[in-house]
């Protein structure tokens, strides 16, 4: 154990610091302080000694220099094992401190709220991030609180065992002040970095959240993020390791459209999807889609749910359902399942780029924001599309931009009737839609065929013509797209390119 006798405390979040300022007092430690914390506990009743009075030395530069000083920074690092520290603790005259209470500027909410450069730039710590550093890297002898997100940790340690800290605790508060400082300087880097586009993946994250397992049982998952990069959730039991892709599947499709829709989501893809008039309408055609799939999915719509709309969804088994918001008399109904995830999403802001693990590195990319409009298509045939078939090839086109690649949609009325992905084939994924389709009493008759990638050779607008299909969208490319529009013009079949593939792997 290891008495407190003297703590220095800087902070800029002061909520709960009265408290913990005052048991230091009762415990007879002596606080020194700077600037506003100073005084601050003064006009709360604590007295303290003001930092400039140790270091002779003002607030200097508008602020910027406060504690950077050898009578600060000796007390701090000066080890009290060691002889000749203890020497020069006395011959320069400097106190050792033992409780060091530090809480940054706040750089990364300065830069989402788009403040000024100056602005962020100031808010760039120095004397702060000094000060943790140099604590956490003599935890043997001083107490490191580098963040509020630890005065509670502090708190209670002085409410159990008194002014006094054990060597375990000084430890794991020195990791999470390197954990604090490494975080900081991330955000500060990756600020720096919007300009300079450096070669560097930078990314820190301190909020996390045990899962369940991971992909399996076996497997053992977390959760890295803060609580507000996750839609709220308001019923049910906790998101999975598989339930979070499918929320981000299912959040990263419905943003592609604007009118009334519903998707049904499993693996990672819509097994359902329709937009109506109405909800109940989208509703009842996007199940209709694939209801066998649709057991045990994820649900999306973009619009609010209503009593009607959940009591056709609750004869359905599902796993999540996500909305912007639902009325009280929905919920009633949703929450009848107590085990049933119930998501609001209001225009949850995604990433704008991704990264994935890779061998023994990372994978980053920008994430595919991209969504063709009627200006984006280019009709390569003798035969146009129809305006009809314009909308349900745009609609086809969303939805199989997020498939797993190879991947074929097939829509009709904007809904999907089939679609095939994930296959190495995109032949084979062009059969298994056609399959689907007809397996659920859908005629494709007059269908939409959407590829996520160019057609090699002819053999897809073949089949598509065999069964009914005269109307295809691709993003074109190869060096046979000739062949497939020779086919298509001696056909009747219209087929547009996009020039954009979207290949999801």
């Amino acid at each position: 154990m290891k008495l407190i006798k003297k703590a220095l405390i800087s902070v800029y979040n002061k909520d709960g610091i009265i408290e913990i300022a005052s048991l230091l007092h009762k415990g007879g430690v002596e606080i020194l302080s700077t600037g506003g914390t100073a005084s601050f506990l003064e006009e709360n009743g604590i007295p303290v000694s003001k930092v400039e009075d140790l270091t002779h030395y003002p607030s200097i530069f508008g602020g910027r220099v406060k504690t950077l000083h050898p009578a600060v920074f000796g007390g701090i690092l000066g080890r009290r094992d060691n002889p000749s520290d203890i020497e020069e603790f006395s011959r320069f005259s400097i106190s050792p401190i033992d409780l060091v209470v530090v809480d940054l500027y706040p750089f990364e909410e300065y830069v989402a709220k788009g403040a000024s450069e100056q602005d962020i730039i100031e808010k760039i710590d120095i004397g702060g991030i000094s000060l943790i550093r140099a604590a956490a890297k003599n935890f043997a002898d001083v107490v490191i609180v580098p963040s509020k997100a630890q005065y509670g940790y502090l708190l209670q340690m002085l409410k159990e065992q008194g002014c006094a800290s054990e060597l375990s605790q000084r430890e794991y508060l020195a990791a999470m002040a390197f954990c604090v400082s490494s975080s900081y300087d991330s955000a500060i880097f990756n600020w720096f970095n919007g300009k300079v586009k450096a070669p560097v993946f930078n990314k820190v994250v301190t909020e996390s959240r045990q899962l369940r397992y991971g992909e399996n049982p076996h497997q053992k998952g977390i959760y890295f993020g803060a609580a507000d990069s996750l839609p709220e959730q308001i019923h049910g039991k906790e998101l999975s390791h598989n339930n979070l892709l499918d929320v981000e599947a299912a959040i990263e499709l419905i943003s592609d459209f604007e009118e009334t829709t519903v998707a049904i989501i499993k693996h990672n893809n819509a097994c359902g999807c329709a937009s109506a008039d109405t909800p109940l309408e989208a509703w009842e055609k996007a199940l209709a889609g694939d209801p066998v799939s649709a057991f045990g999915g994820i649900i999306a719509t973009n619009t609010p749910v209503e009593k009607d709309v959940a009591e056709e969804m609750n004869k359905l088994f599902f796993e999540v359902v996500i909305a912007p918001s639902y009325s009280n008399e929905a919920l009633d109904i949703l929450k009848t399942k107590k085990n049933r995830i119930i998501l609001v999403n209001k225009g949850l802001e995604l990433p704008k780029t991704k990264f994935r693990s890779l061998l023994g590195g990372v994978l980053l990319q920008d994430r595919d924001t991209f969504t063709e409009t009627p200006e984006d298509l280019k009709t390569v045939t003798l035969l146009a599309p129809e305006k009809d078939k314009v909308e349900d090839l745009l609609f086809a086109n969303k939805l199989v931009k997020h498939s797993k690649s190879n991947a074929i949609v097939l829509a009709k009325g904007k809904q999907l009737i089939a679609s095939g992905v994930g296959q190495t084939s995109r032949v084979d994924s062009l059969k298994q839609a056609i399959q689907k389709a007809h397996s659920f009493g859908f005629s494709t008759e007059g269908a939409v065929m959407a590829s996520d990638a160019f057609f090699p050779f002819k053999d897809c607008v073949e089949i598509a013509f065999e069964n009914g299909i005269k109307t295809v969208i691709q993003p074109g490319g190869s060096i046979r797209d000739n062949e497939s529009i020779e086919f298509c013009n001696n056909n009747g079949i219209a087929m547009v390119m996009t020039g954009t593939r979207h290949f999801k792997h």
